[in-house]
């Protein structure tokens, strides 16, 4: 049983003879299904695509930086001030 067994959805996917043979016999090598073995690589995909859209990396500099104007944030100039004055007026 796959970790995915209580499954209520449906994907169908076209594709050409060569193409299924190919992840046919990518899944006989990982010891899955067909459906399986794409499900898995989809998902491990999709979840890659996911994190690179939403998680943001950066370097230890960079982040020293970014705590420090945390700790030590700017006076806000007239323009900060004028916009922070329209948002109350908006979300009041």
């Amino acid at each position: 049983m796959t970790k995915y067994a209580n499954k209520e959805e449906r994907l169908q996917v076209r594709l050409d003879r060569d193409a299924k043979q190919v992840l046919e016999k990518a899944a006989r090598y990982e010891n899955q299904t067909l459906s399986g073995f794409v499900l898995t690589k989809a998902l491990d995909e999709a979840r890659q695509v996911i994190d690179r859209h939403e998680i943001l990396r950066i370097n230890e500099q960079d982040w020293g930086q970014v705590m420090a104007a945390i700790d030590n944030p700017p006076t806000a100039n007239e323009a900060l001030k004028r916009a922070h004055k329209r948002h109350r007026q908006l979300i009041q």
